[in-house]
């Protein structure tokens, strides 16, 4: 076996999600900005995080307003996703120039994207300044959810969306399923084992 290259420090953590986030400023037109480094970051209460480059247009709407909207991305999607990555919304209107449809959100007081199956209402509540980006912690207001992606038992399909994600400069639709949460220590037919969560 060959030895290990060891290279410097690095983000490689990958695949991340490839999401667009929506924000606005009163009496300005919305805007969407692609972000690749969004995360979750605590289940109760429910909170999120993205980070942005300062340099960003949408930086100073997110920092004023405290608020944003984070829409999950498809394989439709892609395209205008990468799109809205390498525009500035300073001179382009991202929603016009993508034929992407602005809908107010549920709780706060910017937009969602229409054609996202899933938008996660933020508020702002702490900026870290970390370096080259800066991390906007948010809780999580409220989850807009399109029904064509709700089952008949009442339960979010994501399955159905064909979500897109984003490793090392490329874009992948997710692939193939491979088990679900404990099916390692899950009981199997025949067998009398049971397994712990540990």
């Amino acid at each position: 076996m060959e030895e290990r290259q060891v290279w410097r420090g690095g983000n490689m953590l990958y695949p991340v999600p490839a999401v667009m986030v929506s924000c606005s400023r009163q009496g300005e037109k919305p805007n969407i900005i692609t972000v690749a480094w969004a995360g979750t970051v605590c289940s109760a209460p429910a909170m999120v995080s993205i980070s942005v480059r300062p340099e960003r247009y949408s930086y100073s709407i997110i920092k004023e307003t405290g608020e944003f909207v984070i829409n999950l991305t498809t394989r439709k999607l892609t395209r205008a996703a990468d799109f809205c990555g390498v525009h500035s919304g300073k001179d382009t209107d991202k929603f016009e120039a993508c034929s992407l449809t602005a809908l107010p959100a549920s709780k706060l007081k910017t937009v969602v994207i229409a054609e996202s199956p899933v938008n996660i209402e933020c508020k702002v509540k702490q900026i870290l300044e970390l370096g080259s980006h800066h991390m906007f912690v948010a809780e999580v207001e409220a989850v807009d959810v399109d029904p064509q992606f709700i089952d008949e038992g009442g339960r979010l399909d994501l399955k159905r969306a064909d979500l897109a994600v984003y490793s090392h400069g490329e874009y992948f639709a997710l692939g193939d399923r491979l088990g679900s949460f404990g099916f390692s220590v899950r009981k199997r037919k025949g067998g009398n084992r049971r397994g712990k969560r540990g």
